[in-house]
């Protein structure tokens, strides 16, 4: 099969997390089936309540295919052709769009992906937040997962502690539901006070399996919450310049992690190459819709 003739066309959409999986997902679909992968990074942003998210991919993993105009819904015009082609495409024989499952309640699972009745031109759309989707392709999409190095503090004060001690990655995400346009502060803050918990009984399970841990917290917003750790037993990740690409390419340097229910701690404590990795995840916390979201292997705590 010739993969010039053959195209999935991924339409990223939300934050780097999320694009990261969407990625992985594609990547893994394009090598099984023989088809070259193209980005689309402006349909899924071109909207007003879409806007406090940007298009990142190309600062994280090289060597991507941007796809061209015509294979964009990036105006309110082409989204109405694009709503209307996927009501249409059901009916067809050979189908286009390759849609996410959701179930009654919106809540999403890994389900297996067979595009054998597709045909030669996919748009995929969902954020396929399981390594259940890529797990066979692993190694090949850590390879590409590269950040600019350009964009990066080589120097970076925190890489020398982190690669000297027992270091323990803590991420804790805050203003969950108070972004966009349905904010909920209520909500943000018992989610903050919910992982604030997990994250103090993980700490105390490293603390009888690694000898001298010191725990390393990176956070979009440390507002108060040295109130909940000292800063004599915690370090505070707290980049200026660039904070995702060099926040994320400090996980690189983490022995262990405590994940955070954040899809963003996700990618960097599975990306990380210590082969004796400690990787604690919530028992109760779950940012994604996702039922297949945590690896089986991470610690339930």
């Amino acid at each position: 099969m010739n993969t010039k003739n053959n195209l999935i066309i991924l339409r990223a959409a939300e934050g780097i997390g999320n694009q990261l999986f969407m990625f992985a997902n594609a990547f893994a679909l394009s090598k099984k089936y023989n088809y070259k992968l193209l980005i689309d990074d402006t349909s899924g942003y071109f909207k007003k309540k879409n806007r406090i998210r940007s298009f990142e991919l190309d600062k994280f993993i090289k060597d991507i295919n941007i796809a061209n105009d015509n294979f964009k819904f990036d105006s309110y015009l082409k989204d109405f052709k694009r709503k209307i082609q996927k009501r249409i495409d059901p009916f067809l024989s050979t189908k286009k769009f390759y849609i996410e499952d959701t179930n009654s309640a919106k809540k999403t699972f890994f389900k297996k992906i067979n595009l054998q009745n597709f045909s030669n031109l996919i748009f995929l759309e969902g954020h396929f937040e399981s390594e259940y989707y890529f797990i066979d392709y692993s190694n090949d999409i850590k390879e590409l997962i590269l950040l600019d190095k350009n964009s990066l503090e080589m120097n970076n004060k925190y890489i020398n502690s982190l690669i000297n001690s027992n270091s323990i990655s803590i991420c804790i995400r805050q203003n969950r539901y108070s972004e966009g346009k349905f904010k909920n502060d209520q909500r943000s803050l018992r989610f903050t006070k919910d992982t604030i918990s997990y994250v103090n009984r993980a700490v105390n399970y490293i603390k009888s399996k690694v000898s001298n841990p010191k725990f390393f917290i990176w956070s979009n917003d440390f507002n108060n919450l040295r109130e909940y750790f000292s800063e004599d037993d915690y370090v505070f990740i707290d980049n200026k310049i660039n904070k995702p690409l060099n926040d994320f390419n400090l996980f690189n340097y983490s022995k262990h992690f405590i994940v955070g229910p954040t899809s963003f701690h996700w990618w960097g404590a599975w990306l990380n190459n210590n082969p004796n990795k400690i990787c604690i995840r919530p028992k109760d916390l779950n940012p994604s819709n996702n039922a297949n979201f945590w690896p089986e292997k991470w610690i339930s705590i």
